[in-house]
């Protein structure tokens, strides 16, 4: 006999569902109801009725093989042959990371399907693989983030099995992978969790629903329903990591908060599975305290997307100031971010008409993701532009190098690398018609205050906006393309291959730069980044000693001593050599 559990303490009654059965379910003190059957019924599909209505699915489901409305299956984990014996992840400190969307990566949309493309990540360099969340969510296409069972392996993908698969397959192939999850809000749809249990808090919200209730009464149980999803992915999918979404988003009043309390367990998890375990947040506050230890009154994260420094470098490169770009612009900001992380570290943002931020002193690069590009930043513009329809080629490789010689951890978004000319748009399936008609009318009014027309914003249900979002790999066939990856390969194994470059010692970081003339050289060690941002060319002074010319964006690049000729929108890496 086997028992099927489900923490169910807001119903009178409930009742567990299993093929034509309905069996009674006793409940215990705190809430957890339970139903005791065969060895055999267990493995059927199932679901719960609560006071008569159901069967819904069960909000721990493992799999959900007919859709989020559908009923749930339970996942045995130990019938997996795993054959990463032995796998250990390379440290977040030497990281390359690629952050991917399984639906749009490969062309059938799944995890067989990107374990294809697997060598196409290890020839860049990349050493972790960071897929956009997996979990079930309502209909076939979608981003993710509006997950309904976060147990359970979208069916689409290919479920349990086919995800387990491309973590082993990554692992043979010596790549670390990490899980974007959501613990923040549930999608808008598909889910009965209120009907089950206090998932949410009384009179709080975030900007995409109720928030999760994770310092009221009950909440000592939904905290456990978020750590053991995280334990889940880490202990039985053989993740190394989680990438926690909008962490600033997470309403908790608690002395001891959530997030602290999911690190600590993820410590104790890392000790007895032996491997490593990162944790990596997005947190728009620029609060370095999610990164500190608990003494210090932190979190103990080990790692933050760092968006100021995209901010800066993005408008550097395309002279955009809309929106929250216009809180950056002077290459004085991009330089401070290279040397102090945050833009707005406690300093005035007139985007927020408040003080913004806080110094992160005393952490070093390494605690920091940088990025030209990440699904954010591409998929909320109006038509999901990426950075080659907003610069030219001559600024992408500038960026390029910013990035790879940065302090920080360099991260790519998935088709970057050859600057695909694919955009990555928002897209969804939700099956109720006023959710779906919504979320049009959401983003039409959303980019109208920009100056688009509601015809111009591409239709987020229409199944052509997933499809024109696949990446065409046919593209690195073709010149340009071609170019740009190699690009991006020489700087990787650059920062591969010399300490200077991939320390994340922000005191040795130097920059000098021109305003007036659109210059910025960045030093680390022996080495220069020196970057024309002008549309004419420069010629730029180095600091005293011999310089050798490493890496060159244009052939145009003349000189290595006293100073380097940079052509138009061009970036020179050179070493002093005496």
């Amino acid at each position: 006999m086997e028992n099927i559990r489900v923490w169910a303490p807001i119903p009178k009654k409930v009742e567990l569902q299993l093929g034509s059965r309905c069996v009674p379910m006793t409940r215990d003190a705190n809430g957890w109801c339970i139903a005791e059957v065969s060895s055999l019924d267990a493995d059927g599909d199932y679901g719960f009725i609560l006071d008569g209505e159901g069967p819904l699915p069960d909000p721990r489901s493992a799999s959900q093989p007919h859709g989020a409305l559908g009923l749930s299956r339970r996942v045995h984990h130990h019938t997996f042959t795993w054959t990463d014996a032995g796998w250990q992840a390379p440290p977040l400190s030497s990281s390359v990371l690629y952050e991917m969307h399984v639906g749009t990566f490969a062309p059938a949309g799944t995890f067989e399907a990107a374990i294809e493309k697997l060598d196409h990540l290890i020839d860049l360099g990349v050493t972790h693989l960071e897929l956009m969340p997996v979990n079930e969510f309502v209909g076939n296409r979608g981003w993710g983030y509006d997950g309904v069972t976060v147990y359970a392996p979208h069916h689409a993908y290919g479920g349990p099995e086919g995800l387990k698969r491309l973590v082993n397959a990554c692992h043979v192939k010596h790549l670390a992978v990490i899980l974007d999850v959501v613990y923040n809000h549930f999608g808008p749809a598909g889910h009965h969790w209120k009907k089950f249990a206090p998932f949410f808090k009384p009179g709080y919200s975030t900007p995409w629903g109720p928030a999760i209730n994770f310092d009221g009464s009950w909440s000592d149980e939904v905290r456990r329903f978020f750590c053991d999803n995280a334990v889940q992915w880490l202990r039985d999918y053989h993740f190394d990591g989680l990438r926690l979404d909008a962490v600033h988003a997470i309403v908790d009043l608690s002395a001891a908060p959530f997030l602290e309390q999911l690190a600590a367990e993820v410590r104790e998890l890392e000790a007895q599975v032996g491997r490593h375990l990162s944790l990596i947040a997005e947190d728009e506050r620029n609060d370095p305290r999610i990164l500190r230890s608990p003494g210090r009154g932190g979190f103990a994260l080990n790692a933050h997307w760092n968006d100021d420094f995209h901010h800066a470098l993005h408008s550097v490169l395309t002279g955009e100031r809309t929106g929250y770009y216009a809180d950056f612009g002077p290459i004085a900001d991009l330089a401070k971010a290279l040397r102090q992380v945050y833009v707005y570290d406690g300093r005035y943002s007139v985007f927020r008409q408040r003080r913004h931020g806080r110094s992160p002193s005393g952490l070093d690069g390494h605690h920091f993701v940088a990025y030209l590009q990440n699904h954010d930043q591409v998929g909320n513009r109006a038509l999901g532009d990426r950075s080659n329809r907003l610069m030219n080629v001559g600024r992408l490789k500038i960026g390029a190098a910013l990035i790879f010689t940065s302090p920080f951890l360099p991260m790519f978004f998935e088709g970057e690398e050859w600057g695909a000319s694919t955009p990555f748009l928002y897209f969804c399936d939700h099956e109720d018609k006023n959710l779906a008609e919504a979320v049009r009318e959401g983003r039409r009014k959303e980019f109208a205050a920009f100056g688009w027309k509601p015809d111009e914003i591409p239709d987020p249900q229409d199944a052509g906006t997933f499809t024109r979002s696949k990446l065409d790999w046919t593209e690195l066939s073709r010149p340009t393309h071609a170019d740009l990856l190699s690009w991006h390969k020489q700087l990787i194994r650059l920062r591969r291959s010399e300490q200077s470059l991939s320390d994340g010692r922000l005191e040795a970081v130097r920059t000098h730069f021109s305003e007036e003339d659109s210059w910025l050289l960045v030093e680390r060690g022996d080495w220069t980044i020196a970057c024309n941002l002008a549309t004419k060319p420069a010629s730029v002074a180095l600091r005293e000693g011999t310089h050798q010319l490493v890496l060159a964006s244009d052939v145009g690049i003349t000189g290595a001593s006293p100073s380097v000729v940079l052509p138009a929108e061009s970036v020179a890496i050179l070493k002093r050599t005496g």
